[in-house]
Parts: structure tokens; C-alpha cells; sequence
């Protein structure tokens, strides 16, 4: 039974929302974070990154600090306002290829994340964990919703087509040639329409943000021990998400690049291959698979395709069906000596949005001696792994939508 609640949002107004939404900090380089901080004033990077005011490097508490008074400053100035009652929000994105993501922003159960009604499929690191649960507790609001799925539901997606019919709360685009549209929903008897729904839910799926969630979850729990008082509530109980049916999730692959051959010559990797792939010289052209267990590789100018013997590979859980994980344990670990998917500095992830050209010239170049191309997993792939109570290998999906911060902000 998964709980979801209504929320009053700090939200941007209308005329400079397009000004305030930022990509996730990390995902800018240098130049371009010091770019739109130069020029836009309402950046929503000038409150994770205050100490740009300043002109030096703040990190660890002392930055939390000051990203909340950031906050409070954007609050004062009324840059950022608080709706007057709590409040489902219907979000919808169109990227620049055309694709349509409809969804709702809703505050979502730390307690279900923490009893895995809300299930996870990634494994998350410990101290990332802790580190932003105290940015959590510092700061007090979540700027990015993580990101949930649901099955299909026939009640929920006409109430979001029948709302989208309204007038939206604003309507913008990014320089990535995205649109973003928001409506709200504060109509009591629909509120009570869409958490019937998905108490009815006996499982939703993480899609992006399981860090997030964590540290949601670790922030609850922290709370909760600390108040004699605690009902469950709270608004620390809880941690914005934007859900989406599962028809409205894309995944795409995660394709490997890896410095060397572990010792090996171009040969003695391809006979160690022959073991349990069928190999075939695909020429110079660039060659993409086409279905599960089938992989491409990019080896010295030339592209190949990977077929598996299956006579020499058996499936024993949905995990070790997920292309990403039969690569890892069939070539990744044994043959090239990558044990340590996260942190070994000889292996680099391409998402699947870029075409297998950009592996190319990534080899090409002398930066990496072979590539690997694979299918993306499917979203019931995902949900069976979860449900095993199995973790993906790191970078095996990339997930659209991708979100923005500081469009809603759930104050905890």
C-alpha cells in the first residue's frame, strides 16, 4: 500500500521559473556553472553553490549553512512562494526529440522506502548516504524529486489528461529544448481520488534517485528516534518524488569503454572471448546490437558482434539476465580485470543516447583500447531485479526523465 500526500510547494513564479531551473549541479562543468551564475541572478545554482558570493570553495557543513540561507534569501525576495494548500502537482515534460513524460509530484512515504514498498534496484554507498541525509537536516528541503514509477493506472492518467486541459501554473523551455508544464491539483475530492489509487498499489519502483531516497529514509528514521511526539506526519516523513506510470519511462543502455586488455594482446582477447561468444568482423561501420545477450565491441578499427553461447552461461536470477551484469561477469571481471564496476579508473560509461560513433572515436582517439555496446533493460527487467531483492551493477541504466531542481521545493 504505497502512501503518498498532497504538499504546499515553494515554487518559482511564473515569469522567471525558466530562470531558477537548473540540471543537477554536478552535471555542469566549471565553466558552465560560473557561466549562468555570471548571468542569471535567479539561478537556482546560486543556492547550491554559495560560495560563489564569495569568490572561494565552500564545502561540508559550512556550505549546507549558507545554501539554506541562500534559500531563505530566494524566499525574501520572492523569487520562491509557498502555495496556500497542500497540493498534487501534474508535471509533464517534452524533450527535443519529442518524447512526453506525464507524471505526479506528490510527497511520498519515508517509512514505505524504508519497509521496501518503494523498492530499489541500485545498490547506494554508505557514506553518500549520511553525507546528504546532513545536508537534509541542514538545509531542510528537497529541490529535486526523486524519481518513481507505478503500474499503468486508468483513473490517475485521466485525472492527469483532464487537468492538462487547464490552465497551467507556467509553461517554459531549457536550452536543452525540453518543456516543462506544471498544473496543480487542490481539489479535495481528487486528492482522495489519487492516494486511493495508490494505496491500492502494493509496490512503486525507483527509477532515479536511490541516494535520495536513502537519505530520506535515514533522515526519518534520525527524526522519528528524536521525537517523543513523532505521529508519522511530520513532513520529514515523507520526501518529494514526481511518479510516472511505467509506459511513460524510457531506459536507455549504458555502454563500456575500457583502457586496456589487461595484459593481453588483440589475439589472446579474442580466443579468451571465443569461450563463451560466438564472434563475427562486422567491418569498419558502425555496428549496434539488436537483442538481449547480444553485445557489439569496438577493437583495433574494427567493430564485432557478440553472440553468447548459451550452453556455457546459465540464468539463475533476473540479475544475471541483465545484459550489463552478464557483460560484467563474462568479459568485465574475468577477462580484462575489472573487479570494481564504481571506482576502477580503467572502465568509463557512455549512455545510450549517444550512438556507437561516439565509442569509436573514443578508441580512435588512443584514450581506449576496446568498446562495448549493448540493449538497453527493460523496465520489467528492472522491476523483477528489485523484486529479488537484487542490486544492478552501477551505470546499468539511463533514465529519462531527467528532472530539474528548484521547480517545486517540498520544505521538510
Amino acid at each position: 500500500m504505497a502512501k503518498v500526500i498532497p504538499f504546499k510547494a515553494v515554487r518559482p513564479t511564473r515569469a522567471i521559473v525558466g530562470l531558477v531551473a537548473a540540471r543537477p549541479y554536478q552535471s555542469y562543468t566549471i565553466d558552465e556553472r560560473e557561466s549562468r551564475m555570471d548571468y542569471n541572478p535567479f539561478s537556482f545554482l546560486h543556492i547550491v553553490n554559495p560560495g560563489y558570493k564569495y569568490d572561494q570553495v565552500i564545502t561540508g557543513e559550512d556550505r549546507y549553512k549558507l545554501v539554506k540561507n541562500r534559500y531563505l534569501e530566494f524566499k525574501e525576495d520572492g523569487i520562491f512562494v509557498q502555495d496556500d494548500k497542500p497540493s498534487f502537482y501534474v508535471y509533464k515534460i517534452v524533450n527535443r526529440l519529442g518524447q512526453e513524460f506525464n507524471g505526479i509530484i506528490a510527497a511520498t512515504s519515508a517509512e514505505d522506502y524504508m519497509k521496501d514498498v518503494i523498492k530499489k534496484h541500485e545498490d547506494t554507498i554508505a557514506y553518500r548516504e549520511k553525507t546528504f541525509k546532513t545536508y537534509l537536516q541542514t538545509v531542510g528541503f528537497n529541490a529535486e524529486p526523486v524519481l518513481l514509477t507505478y503500474p499503468d493506472n486508468a483513473i490517475i492518467s485521466n485525472i492527469i489528461k483532464e487537468t492538462q486541459k487547464g490552465y497551467a501554473e507556467f509553461e517554459f523551455t531549457m536550452t536543452y529544448r525540453d518543456t516543462h508544464y506544471l498544473w496543480k491539483i487542490d481539489n479535495e475530492a481528487t486528492i482522495k481520488v489519487i492516494q486511493s489509487e495508490f494505496e491500492q498499489m502494493e509496490t512503486i519502483y525507483i527509477a532515479d534517485g536511490h541516494h535520495r531516497s536513502a537519505s530520506s529514509g535515514l533522515l526519518y528514521e534520525d527524526e522519528k528516534a528524536s521525537n517523543p511526539n513523532h505521529t508519522g506526519k511530520e513532513n520529514y516523513s515523507f520526501f518529494m518524488s514526481y511518479l510516472i506510470p511505467e509506459s511513460d519511462l524510457v531506459i536507455h543502455e549504458f555502454n563500456r569503454l575500457v583502457k586496456d586488455l589487461n595484459g593481453l594482446s588483440k589475439e589472446e582477447f579474442l580466443i579468451k572471448l571465443d569461450e563463451t561468444y560466438r564472434i563475427e568482423n562486422r567491418g569498419i561501420l558502425p555496428y549496434s546490437p539488436s537483442k538481449a545477450h547480444h553485445f557489439s565491441m569496438y577493437l583495433d578499427g574494427e567493430f564485432y558482434s557478440l553472440y553468447l553461447r548459451k550452453t556455457n552461461y546459465t540464468f539463475k536470477t533476473a540479475l544475471d539476465k541483465l545484459d550489463a551484469q552478464l557483460l560484467y561477469k563474462t568479459v568485465l571481471q574475468p577477462i580484462l580485470g575489472i573487479d570494481d564496476l564504481r571506482n576502477d579508473n580503467r572502465i568509463a560509461y557512455v549512455n545510450g543516447q549517444h550512438e556507437m560513433i561516439t565509442i569509436k572515436s573514443s578508441v580512435d582517439c588512443g584514450d581506449f583500447k576496446v568498446g562495448f555496446g549493448m540493449c538497453p533493460a527493460t523496465v520489467k527487467q528492472m522491476k523483477q531485479i528489485a523484486d529479488e531483492g537484487l542490486k544492478m551493477p552501477p551505470k546499468s541504466t539511463y533514465i529519462l526523465p531527467k528532472l530539474r531542481s528548484g521547480i517545486t521545493i517540498y520544505e521538510l
